[in-house]
């Protein structure tokens, strides 16, 4: 498979989670405001942050590690052995599920139960449904690799909507189930999920051994279990050390910031597959396939470019609509108190985070073991830096201050992803890190929106009535139509770039 090849598939795995997380994001906003009117906030509160961190945590720790390291292997590599180091996962799920669900109920305080009832319940099955989403792994890896499309945007579109149908059908007629309501709901998506990939995956292989060759690179169902083989051991040591190597990164990882389950991440998962199957984590760049890297440089400064105009509209027109995007969301309790300096904050925060997604994902599919080794090095001297910090700002400036914190850790990772990639191309003609430098003009617009959209927040927000709202959003409607098409008349490469993956994900899509 050649590199264009696969850029056009990354391409579309990355459009379609997107498109996929923008909706489940829609669908979730939607549902949190009507359940908001039978269920008190406490509730969702603890749904929405503590379990659903605890579920999140456990599923991260458990095959963060493994999804890198085994999405790295290259063509030839021995897939029985891969699928045997992929189920260890479910072990692993166990493990990390019992300690921090003894950590939820044992050492975090627990909720008062006339307020919160069933709070028990719900750790316990919030944990168990991140084991049963583990079960799912090789399956999901499998399809990563082969970049099944279609079946990511089936199988979480599926699990998803029906999630959401149980939980509002049980708000509206048990809304007295309490957690009982999430933790049935929440069951139900993993195993939906893990469902649709099993499914599809084994009527895959009972299908005509001619479109079999062209997909997996297993022939049986009961290839895709453990197996154990006197001819060879039961997993590939080299993919074992990569993965205990970003098994300590992510477990540092984890510590420094559990916020990275935005919009971007599926780009992050996409570009990694495709930086991992077109460069060889042993050679520098001036060793590899020229043409390789050549594509390589280009993806990479378009990416960086995207994410950085992306980052930047976020926070340009953040910082003057937050206060009225929560007004309308949940009135003068939201509005007139820290919220909206807190969104802004984090405004912020989400332009560091896309572009430490894509210098990450970069970077973490071109180092050498040694290399990842070395950064978890440095990771654990940042998270004890981060840890410091975060009790210091929060301790002047409150939740503001944990947000600024955070804003550090991204921006010194950031500084040593930028370093790898200086560094990797050297001694190549290629500079992707021109994707960061925005043309004068456009960082002109950037500028003069930020003041207009201020100047307007201040004389029609949000005090003056609906009218005064409306200009307000007409006032951003029309600096964003000005930015978007100074980005269009200045990026021409950017544009290409877009205009180039789409038309290939389009014949695509028609081709199959």
């Amino acid at each position: 498979m050649g590199s264009q090849e696969v850029l056009g598939q990354a391409a579309r795995l990355a459009s379609s989670g997107l498109l996929l997380q923008v909706l489940f994001r829609l669908i979730t906003f939607v549902l949190n405001a009507f359940i908001l009117r039978f269920l008190s906030k406490e509730i969702v509160g603890i749904v929405n942050v503590r379990l659903t961190l605890l579920y999140s945590t456990t599923t991260f720790l458990a095959r963060e590690a493994f999804r890198r390291a085994c999405l790295s292997g290259g063509a030839q590599r021995d897939w029985s052995q891969t699928l045997n180091l992929l189920w260890l996962t479910v072990p692993l799920g166990i493990f990390w599920s019992s300690c921090l669900g003894w950590v939820w109920l044992q050492l975090l305080e627990v909720p008062d139960p006339d307020v919160v009832p069933y709070y028990g319940t719900g750790v316990l099955f919030f944990g168990l449904s991140a084991v049963v989403e583990l079960l799912g792994e090789p399956f999901w890896v499998l399809a990563q690799a082969h970049m099944f499309v279609k079946l990511k945007v089936l199988a979480e579109s599926m699990s998803v909507i029906l999630r959401s149908v149980l939980t509002a059908l049980l708000v509206l007629w048990l809304p007295h189930w309490g957690l009982y309501i999430f933790s049935l709901a929440q069951l139900l998506y993993t195993t939906v999920l893990v469902l649709c990939y099993a499914i599809y995956l084994i009527q895959l292989l009972r299908s005509p051994e001619s479109a079999r060759q062209l997909t997996l690179p297993v022939s049986r169902v009961t290839q895709l279990l453990p197996s154990i083989s006197r001819s060879r051991a039961f997993v590939n040591w080299k993919e074992a050390r990569l993965t205990w190597s970003f098994f300590k990164q992510s477990f540092l990882k984890q510590i420094l910031t559990e916020g990275e389950r935005l919009i971007f991440q599926p780009v992050e998962e996409s570009f990694y597959i495709f930086f991992a199957k077109v460069l060889e984590r042993e050679k520098d760049a001036s060793l590899q396939k020229q043409d390789d890297v050549a594509v390589a440089a280009a993806v990479l400064e378009s990416l960086l470019k995207l994410a950085l105009l992306t980052g930047l509209t976020m926070t340009v027109f953040g910082f003057a609509y937050s206060q009225l995007a929560l007004d309308i969301y949940g009135g003068a309790m939201l509005s007139s108190g820290s919220g909206p300096v807190l969104m802004r904050c984090y405004c912020l925060y989400v332009l560091l985070l896309a572009i430490n997604g894509v210098t990450e994902c970069f970077t973490f599919a071109a180092m050498s073991k040694e290399e990842v080794d070395r950064y978890n090095f440095t990771m654990l001297a940042l998270s004890s830096s981060f840890l410091v910090l975060s009790y210091l700002l929060t301790s002047w400036c409150g939740s503001v201050g944990f947000i600024m914190a955070n804003c550090f850790n991204m921006g010194i990772r950031i500084t040593q992803s930028l370093s790898f990639i200086h560094h990797y191309f050297r001694e190549s003609p290629h500079r992707p890190l021109a994707g960061l430098r925005l043309s004068p003009a456009l960082l002109g617009v950037f500028v003069l929106s930020a003041g207009i959209t201020s100047i307007s927040e201040a004389f029609l927000c949000c005090e003056q009535g609906w009218p005064a709202r409306l200009a307000h959003v007409a006032v951003g409607t029309i600096c964003l139509g000005v930015t978007l098409g100074t980005a269009f008349l200045t990026e021409t490469k950017l544009i290409h770039f877009l205009r180039t993956q789409l038309g290939r994900s389009r014949l695509s899509d028609k081709m199959t």
